[in-house]
This record gives structure tokens, sequence and C-alpha cells, in this order.
């Protein structure tokens, strides 16, 4: 066992860590019935990364694209973009049609790897200048077999870009992040000394490899203690099969992964499995706490924005509904007078008093951080770096202790009766009760002025939830203003969210206020009781 330490080796680029574990014989992947040891999944790499660099041109960006699921093969990609000195541009293959298009042509790709499984997305793109390789294909073999031995493309510096990562999309078209290999370092570094990541440890990697959370939450922390990787599609039912099966004993999340496995049926031996910990973003306070109970390991849940320049950490006395404490520089501001909002001021029962005060943007006031720009969007860029600080786009306040919550995106804020307030405390209080699995809270119009609340709830399976006595629940949480009440609530089996599980609140807003299936219950203007609407009579509003 090789645990990192103070003495180990410090390294300023993925290329130099990757070629220091060019001779291990442990474990690098495990998938299926099969393993390959560190030296022959960098070989692999290698070889690859000799093949691509004999096919480009480089006058132009040497950038190749990754149209994968999470398999060996995308794991091989990463590792040979990082020993041949070139960028690996990671995209979404769950966008479809011209949105697909778009992606892999902003990004420049020259090089576009693909499967057999995700081959048919392409069909009657028009990909002008790039080359699609079929990994599935004879040609594919040929040009490995004819690989001569590699020369990479640059010896890579810190601050040069690992990784292109495209933002999530929920607010216009995703843009191009570009990961410098520096940041994979750090993120992954503090991961492994924070949970004593070793070589005996192996990390499941279910969430997609193409997302910043993936790359820096799970597969950074693989590389950077020498451990195994066992990529996987994440399957709410089949989590707990494959951490038995494969040893896992670390995992990453983003979103509501968490949610989705406790919305399955809880058997006497769900802890009887070798999990240690599950770190990721965005979970709520019951779902860390239950899926750590349910499942004998602790859950670290911090807050990280794509960019990298916003970041802040969860610590063991953190009050519930707070994500943590800023790295130095993460503050929250007014973005129209471009200074520091009030410090949160709470009733006795936990109620926020100046919400329109308090509430305000996270930045970074050092500036970029991490962040090395859009690719290809200098509009974008220069939106998020505006007066000297970094914009993040979400919402949140802060106590007098310094502890932060967030309150949404900056598109979450809702004009109800002349006041303003903003969705996510609404949804840590919703989540209290004992039947709501999953919730997005998100504005419609209100037929005088202004907006509606409403809320799009998905049940636990055989949960019970009863629109009379919904109100009697609000009723009971003494922290929630009469004006968040829900007008209305929908009963649904899913809600619409992206490949990395983030709710797309505006498909729901672009529902309306009478949706499709489920079941719609409203409540009168200055009522507090809720009654189920009929189908009919919900579409007659």
């Amino acid at each position: 066992m090789r645990p990192v330490t103070e003495s180990s080796p410090t390294f300023q680029t993925i290329q130099q860590l990757l070629r220091s574990r060019r001779a291990e014989t442990g474990t690098a992947v495990r998938h299926g019935d099969r393993r390959w040891s560190w030296r022959e999944h960098l070989d692999a790499a290698e070889t690859q990364a000799a093949a691509l660099l004999a096919t480009v041109d480089t006058a132009r960006p040497v950038h190749v694209g990754a149209l994968l699921g999470n398999t060996p093969e995308m794991l091989t990609a990463m590792a040979a973009a990082g020993l041949g000195g070139y960028v690996l541009c990671g995209i979404n293959n769950t966008r479809r049609g011209p949105a697909l298009r778009r992606d892999i042509l902003h990004a420049d790709c020259q090089i576009l790897l693909v499967d057999a499984a995700h081959r048919p997305l392409l069909e009657g793109l028009d990909l002008p200048g790039v080359t699609v390789l079929d990994i599935d294909s004879p040609r594919w073999r040929d040009l490995l077999d004819a690989a001569p031995p590699l020369i990479p493309h640059r010896e890579v510096e810190p601050l040069d870009t690992f990784m292109m990562i495209f933002t999530s999309g929920t607010s216009g078209d995703p843009k191009a992040v570009q990961v410098a290999h520096m940041t994979v370092l750090f993120a992954g570094m503090a991961l492994v000394q924070r949970f004593t990541i070793t070589t005996q440890d192996v990390c499941y990697l279910s969430m997609p490899l193409f997302h910043s959370n993936a790359l820096l939450a799970g597969w950074s922390v693989a590389v950077g203690a020498g451990a195994a990787m066992a990529p996987a599609t994440f399957s709410a039912s089949g989590l707990l099969d494959d951490v038995r099966r494969y040893g896992a004993t670390y995992l990453n999340y983003v979103g509501k992964p968490l949610a989705y496995v406790l919305g399955t049926p809880e058997r006497p031996d769900d802890a009887d499995n070798p999990l240690r910990v599950a770190f990721g973003n965005e979970a709520g306070d019951r779902d860390i706490a239950e899926f750590g109970r349910r499942f004998g390991c602790t859950v670290w849940d911090g807050f990280g924005s794509t960019e990298g320049a916003v970041i802040v950490t969860r610590e063991d006395d953190c009050p519930p509904g707070s994500v943590g404490r800023g790295f130095p520089g993460v503050a929250i501001y007014d973005p129209d007078t471009v200074t520091e909002c009030a410090v949160a001021e709470f009733d006795a029962h936990g109620a926020l008093l100046n919400g329109e005060k308090a509430i305000g943007e996270l930045v970074n006031t050092t500036g970029a951080g991490l962040f090395r720009g859009y690719y290809n969007d200098t509009d974008a860029t220069d939106d998020r770096l505006r007066h000297g600080m970094y914009w993040s786009g979400d919402l949140a306040y802060r106590d007098a202790d310094g502890w932060i919550y967030l309150a949404g995106r900056t598109a979450d804020w809702m004009r109800v009766d002349g006041e303003n307030m903003t969705s996510a405390p609404i949804e840590r209080i919703l989540l209290r009760h004992n039947a709501v699995n999953q919730v997005a809270v998100y504005p419609v119009p209100d037929e005088q002025v202004g907006d509606q609340v409403m809320a799009a709830v998905v049940p636990y399976p055989a949960a019970k939830l009863v629109a009379e006595e919904f109100g009697e629940f609000l009723a009971a949480q003494a922290d929630l203003s009469p004006k968040a009440w829900p007008r209305r609530v929908w009963i649904t089996d899913v809600l619409p969210s992206t490949a990395t599980n983030k709710v797309l609140k505006r498909e729901l807003i672009g529902m309306g206020p009478a949706p499709a299936g489920g079941r719609l219950w409203v409540r009168d203007p200055r009522g507090s009781t809720y009654a189920e609407l009929d189908p009919a009579a919900a579409g007659q509003e």
C-alpha cells in the first residue's frame, strides 16, 4: 500500500503523473470480469496517443473529441490525452442532432472518437473538418497496430488545457470550460489526502466521464492515488450490486443520484458492502444522512462549479441547509451595486428575514481562480469575469459565522405578492416531508401580476402523499413564509434532468401551470388547503 503523504513526489501536470504510473502493476481498471494493470492501461493509452498524433494536422488545434460511454475506452482516451499532451473534448452523449453538431464544431475537434453504441447519433450530421474514428472498427485497430513510438504533441505546462468540459446547459447553450492540468491535480490530490485514498481502493465512476464531477472528483482521485477505477453507467437499482462486485470503496456523485438510490426498496443487508466514502455535490441534508446510514459509509457534500473558480467545503460542524464555508475570496455580492450583501438574519424559527438584502451571487473577489475561460466564447467569459471578480451565476446567502446557503441560480428569482424569493430554501423545506423523494420549485405566471410558486414533486415509491394533509405539513414548518407556500403542486414520477442529474427547470416552466400527466394540486390564493384538480379542469384553466 502506498498512501500519498507529504513526502510523496509532487507533480505539476497530468502528463507527469501518468508517466510515474507506467511501471506499476497494481490494478488500474476493472470492468465486467476484466482487469487491467496500470502498466497495461497506460501502454494502451500511449499507443492510442501515438496513433492519433500520427494523423492530426498540427497547424490546427490538436483537439480530440470523445463521444463515448463510461467505459474502459473512455478512460484510455483520457489517459492518452494526458500522455500525448493534446486536449480531449468530452462530448455530451445525451445531446442530439444540431445541438450535438454544435458542440463538436464549437470545440474545434479535428478527430472524434466514437463507439458503436453512439455512432448512430452522428447519422445525418455534417461535420466539416472532423475525422470520425469508430473505435469498434477494423480501421481503428489498423491505426493502433501501425502506431509509431509516442512523441507527445507537447510537454505540457501546469496551466495548459487537459480537457474541455461542457457545462450542463441548464441555462442556454453549454459552454466549453478549459480545464487545466493543474486544476485536475489540485482537485484529485486534495481528495486523496482528505479521504486517505490508496492503491488498495477502488473508485466507482458512474457519473458521466464527459462532465467535470467525474473528472475532478472521480478520475483525478484514482489517478492521484494509483487506485483502481470501475467505470459504469449509473443505475439506482444496480449501484449496490456494482459496489459489491468491484469492491468499490469510493464513489463520486453530482445532482440527484443519492435520492434515486434511496428511492429503491431498502434491504436489511444494504450496509453489508465495502463502500467507505461518497463524495459529491448538490445532495440535500436528508439524503446525505440517510445514504450514510443505509449503506454504512460517510457522505461528504461540497460545492464547486465546472469552472473551478468558486469552491465551498463542508466541515464537520456544518449547520443544516448549509453547503459549507468558502475558500478565501469567496463572497456574496449584489450584481447591481457590486457590493457585498448583508449577513443573513433569521427569526426564532430559522426563517430568513432579509432575503432581498442577503441573497446575492456567489463570487470570487480575487478573480478567476483556476478558471481559464470558455473556449471560443469571449462574451460568456467576459460575463463571468466582471469588475475583477468571477461571478458564478449561483445565488446564496451567508450567516454571521460565514456558513453559506445556496438559494438557486440567478434565473430562480421569483416575484410573489411583491416579494422577491428564490427556490432553493423552499425546496429544502419541502424535502422534510417523509414522502417526498425529489422536488423542484419554480415560478409560473400569476393570473394578476408577478409569479406563483409551483413545486414538482416525486414521491418515494409506495409513499402516500395526500393533498388534504400537505397543507398541514406546510403549516407546521415555522420557517416557511406564507408567501412561499406553493400555489400549485405537480405530483410526477420523474423530473426532466440533464445527463448530470440536474433538474431542467426551464422544461418544467415550459410545461405551464397545468402539466400533462401526473396529479395536480391547487390551493386558493389566500387558502391553506390543497385540492386535486381533474385533468379536464386543469386544462381549462
